[in-house]
């Protein structure tokens, strides 16, 4: 006989079933006279009915006050929830979540299609063991050969979207869960110092390039930043910069105006005298478009079309030639721009925010050396605070003699800085 032990409804059995008076919240099931002959019945924390069968009255019942207790603590889970694959959750659930735009939708579902899906895609999200998620980590390096900090991006990636499960109640625990990330490898930055800028300014063989070059170094823009600056962001009389876009460009689409990828790159940079006075006088000489879709760009091409990121890195690297410095890439702009704030005692906050960094986090990993000189102060201040009386603190002793000397230091006209 088969029965649906129902937590909700007190029915009375069909009278064409065999006796079962003496069961009361019973009616006889479709599954009659088969293996599992129990069935309960519960709504989820939605109101949504959920039902499942078992082959006693006894494991019905405790399922429903199973799945009752879940509900009252906040732990309660869809048994059928977790059975969907690790490919759907991940590209239907997951990413249209993350609240990203163009290039970034791109990025996410790159790595995700190529490092996640061939390794679990069509796996049930509910079946991944701990052990395979440490073990799909390795695959990074050993298998796909990822290096520098990639591996870490990748398995961040893929480690959110077992979180959102999570939270999404599709599973109890992430398999991830007490397994450490790929280690974020950080490159040390030399970038270039005050001088060697100069150089690179005074070998642009076209002013477009020298005033990039200088703005670049005077702002930290990103490439897409500073190829989609329009003249509306500056606010010349407050001596600020709105950077709020950058110039992308995507295969089908071309080149176009997007927003940034996060809300801490969205920001209002103080600009120095030198910066103002810049664009004020290379948009005299070089108005901007006055109106269609390239309307306001500060630096374009001939004719007000934008620049391109492969034509920019070009036009650079035979500005590098052409000064007779190593070769570098644009974005060491950017990091000679955050040198200059650290070697000006900047807290690292203060260089977090102008760079647009998510977290101070970044910021510290990636300018680490350069915030040697931070080490230096803190000695001299505590020499200060502990000098004898009539004793200097250049009377103690001298970084040289048992101190760190700092990888950068400030001088006269200009920021000198040890190359390795």
């Amino acid at each position: 006989m088969g029965y649906v032990a129902d937590r909700w409804h007190k029915t009375r059995p069909n009278p064409d079933d065999p006796p079962c008076g003496e069961h009361k919240g019973l009616v006889a099931s479709k599954n009659h006279g088969k293996g599992k002959r129990w069935q309960a019945r519960y709504d989820d924390p939605n109101g949504r009915e959920i039902t499942s069968l078992h082959k006693t009255k006894t494991e019905a019942e405790a399922e429903i006050v199973k799945q009752e207790s879940a509900k009252q603590t906040g732990s309660w889970l869809d048994p059928k929830a977790g059975v969907v694959t690790v490919e759907k959750y991940a590209l239907e659930t997951w990413l249209p979540a993350q609240g990203i735009i163009g290039r970034s939708v791109k990025e996410y579902r790159g790595a995700i299609e190529r490092y996640l899906i061939p390794e679990w895609g069509n796996r049930q999200i509910r079946s991944i063991r701990p052990s395979e998620a440490g073990a799909w980590q390795q695959l990074l390096t050993t298998k796909y050969k990822l290096s520098g900090g990639y591996p870490n991006r990748v398995a961040r990636y893929v480690r959110g979207v077992f979180k959102l499960a999570v939270v999404d109640r599709v599973i109890a625990v992430s398999p991830f869960d007490g397994i450490k990330a790929p280690i974020l490898v950080e490159s040390a930055v030399f970038p270039p110092d005050v001088a060697e800028v100069r150089q690179l300014i005074a070998a642009a063989y076209k002013p477009l390039w020298g005033a990039m070059i200088e703005l670049t170094a005077l702002t930290g823009l990103r490439s897409g930043e500073i190829r989609g600056l329009r003249l509306s962001r500056v606010d010349f009389l407050r001596r600020t910069l709105h950077v709020e876009q950058q110039l992308v460009y995507e295969a089908g689409r071309g080149l176009y105006f997007d927003d940034l990828k996060t809300g801490a790159g969205r920001r209002v940079l103080p600009l120095p005298k030198r910066a103002v006075d810049l664009l004020a006088a290379y948009v005299a000489a070089y108005p901007p478009p006055g109106g269609g879709e390239w309307e306001g760009l500060v630096f374009s091409k001939p004719g007000g079309t934008p620049i391109g990121e492969s034509t920019l890195d070009w036009a650079f690297k035979n500005t590098c030639r052409k000064a007779g410095v190593e070769p570098r890439h644009w974005h060491e702009l950017r990091h000679h721009y955050a040198s200059v704030l650290i070697a000006g005692n900047e807290n690292p906050k203060v260089v977090q925010k102008r760079l647009g960094h998510k977290d101070v986090m970044t910021t510290l990993r990636t300018y680490a050396h350069l915030f040697a000189e931070a080490e230096e102060q803190t000695r001299d201040v505590l020499d200060a605070a502990w000098a004898e009386p009539g004793e200097t603190a250049a009377q103690q002793e001298s970084p040289q003699q048992g101190g760190r000397i700092p990888e950068s230091r400030r001088s006269t006209g200009a920021l000198k800085q040890v190359s390795s």
